[in-house]
């Protein structure tokens, strides 16, 4: 029979020292959250006392989900922190747990441990305070850069050091919820945005966001109006600081990538003092994929990559549909599978991107596009580190330099060039079928020259979310507000999308296709917005835009892909782009396969 820990309970309530206690489990309940992830509350026994106020941190609840935690089993508590809550209840929090002996072979309770009543026993006596720690004073950008490079990835035991002032203890990141008053964490930035504005009906305002870890785990945290002033120009990242007086509420996934189920939002008590002691917390956290591993992610999944910039554009210049100018800058990364994507910079990490001696390039949160096969885009919530300091960094390094830098490598992201060559795709519509493109486990992408010879109007239009960054449809509330299920909200107006169907034709054959917002748009010769109001307003005048886009011939860029639906298997063709034809490109292009074929 395991002999558990007597004592352990008494010492961990009170925020003792208890090293990898041996504890049974009695009883386990879950408890559901109003609007967060479900908790689970456990009955532990140390074989003299009994306690039921023990919870499983979030990121353990698959252990209780599927059986692996049982009654009766008896557990390795490896990690642990005891959290005072606001009514002064004390809870322990598990971080860590491993059973090491099932239910089965234990039979039944060991012992006969009694329930323990705070007040029992007193608690070890709290520590001297610290010295004071010197106000948050501005520190070199570039100073805190190199230090994330050079403490990239490290770690070391983690250690629960008292704060400044002694007012509560450092406790980990993933025990963090709602129902705490009291804590401090202690934690170093990895990525602090910009500040953004907006001016509404409500007024105006502004906010920043950063991301901080250490060795538990990681979380967003947002400043608004008044912190923006005191916190933005202050923090840095790389730098360690003790956090305290945030509010905990649950993660908006649309915004954040991070494993973690909350969010964190300073406010007018909130604290933040630099750590002078900082050798032990880890920096960005980063679970790297080989790019050749990209084709089997899904669109708009998130992942950590490493690799050589192979290619680097020269930064170019959009206008958003706000009228918001960007910079944006593409750049190849190749790693040791020989594969090639492209990514997309944006913004200041575009304009100051420096590509120069083909560095290492990490990237984490790094979005996954089916732009042209599969490419990346790294937005403002994304971490880029040049030549970090990790050992991955340097086996990618020394392989470049030995043999990568002779390999062309496979490009994952279609060539994007005129109408008339480069490595595009060319097929005409019959090659499409008798290739079979499509069948296969992926998705195939071809370019062809095609004539519109049917569009579909009707339900080519549909009412969506005005939110900027979500296309859902919206459901009319019939009272002059429009739902939105996507981002749970009404608004009191919506925005028109497009889905056109349309059947394209070349000299041999046909195919119905699919054109979303820009290609549709570009095929109508009009915006969404101004078909929306024809159709409310002149249905006549809706008609003969959709005539006059007849018979019109375009360079189309398709995805192929066999999808099945009601035991129905069948081709389905996306347009990814719209171009008009180039002819001189296109007779160059004709005259080099008449060339081909003749000899």
């Amino acid at each position: 029979m395991v002999q558990l820990s007597g004592g352990a309970i008494e010492t961990l309530i009170n925020g003792g020292n208890a090293p990898d206690p041996t504890l049974q489990l009695l009883n386990i309940r879950r408890i559901d959250g109003a609007n967060g992830p479900a908790r689970y509350r456990l009955k532990m026994s140390d074989g003299v006392h009994s306690l039921s106020s023990f919870m499983l941190c979030t990121q353990l609840n698959p252990m209780a989900e599927d059986n692996t935690l049982v009654q009766n089993c008896v557990c390795l508590l490896k990690k642990s922190v005891t959290n005072t809550l606001k009514d002064g209840r004390r809870v322990v929090i598990i971080m860590d747990i491993e059973v090491v002996q099932s239910a089965e072979e234990v039979g039944g309770p060991i012992g006969d441990p009694t329930p323990y009543s705070e007040g029992q026993s007193k608690g070890p006596q709290s520590a001297p305070n610290p010295p004071a720690v010197r106000p948050l004073q501005p520190q070199n950008l570039n100073d805190a850069n190199r230090g994330l490079n050079r403490d990239f990835g490290k770690k070391a035991p983690y250690a629960m050091p008292s704060t400044p002032g002694g007012t509560s203890k450092v406790v980990p990141i993933a025990s963090l919820n709602p129902y705490q008053s009291k804590w401090t964490i202690r934690a170093r930035v990895t990525n602090k945005n910009s500040i953004r504005t907006w001016s509404n009906s409500r007024g105006d305002g502004k906010l920043f966001s950063m991301e901080i870890v250490d060795e538990s785990g990681e979380i967003r945290v947002t400043g608004f109006n008044q912190e923006v002033d005191k916190f933005y120009s202050l923090i840095e990242t790389g730098k360690v600081y003790h956090i305290s007086k945030g509010t905990l509420k649950i993660a908006n996934k649309q915004y954040s990538s991070l494993k973690n189920d909350y969010e964190m939002t300073l406010n007018g008590e909130s604290t933040i003092i630099p750590c002078e002691d900082s050798g032990d917390v880890p920096v960005v956290k980063c679970d790297f994929i080989s790019i050749g591993d990209l084709e089997a992610r899904d669109k708009d999944a998130i992942v950590d990559v490493i690799g050589v910039c192979k290619t680097v554009d020269e930064v170019t210049r959009l206008t958003t549909k706000t009228s918001r100018e960007v910079s944006k800058r593409t750049v190849g990364l190749m790693d040791m599978s020989g594969k090639v994507v492209t990514v997309t910079l944006w913004g200041e990490e575009a304009e100051k991107f420096d590509g120069s001696g083909q560095p290492i390039l990490a990237i984490k949160g790094a979005k996954v596009s089916d732009f042209g096969g599969r490419s990346l885009s790294a937005s403002f919530s994304s971490t880029l580190m040049i030549n970090p300091d990790i050992p991955e960094a340097y086996k990618l390094r020394g392989w470049y330099d030995k043999e990568g830098h002779a390999m062309d490598g496979q490009s994952l992201t279609e060539v994007r060039g005129g109408s008339g060559g480069g490595n595009t795709n060319w097929k005409t519509l019959t090659d499409v079928k008798t290739e079979h493109l499509g069948h296969g486990e992926k998705a195939d992408y071809f370019s062809c020259i095609a004539t519109i010879v049917y569009l579909r109007k009707e339900n080519c239009l549909y009412q969506a979310c005005p939110s900027q960054d979500c296309n859902k449809k919206v459901v009319d509330q019939q009272n002059g507000m429009y739902r939105c299920e996507k981002c749970d909200k009404e608004f009191p107006n919506f925005k028109y999308r497009l889905i056109l169907s349309a059947n394209v034709a070349d000299y041999a054959d046909n195919q119905w296709v699919t054109c979303f917002q820009e290609s549709a748009e570009a095929i109508l010769g009009q915006n969404a917005a101004y078909l929306g109001q024809l159709k409310d307003s002149n249905e006549a005048a809706f008609d003969e835009v959709f005539q006059q886009a007849n018979f019109n011939t375009f360079v189309f860029r398709n995805r192929v892909k066999l999808e099945t639906y009601n035991d129905e298997s069948r081709i389905k063709a996306t347009v990814m782009d719209v171009k008009p034809v180039d002819h001189k490109e296109y007779s160059k292009r004709l005259i080099m396969n008449i060339r081909s074929l003749a000899a």
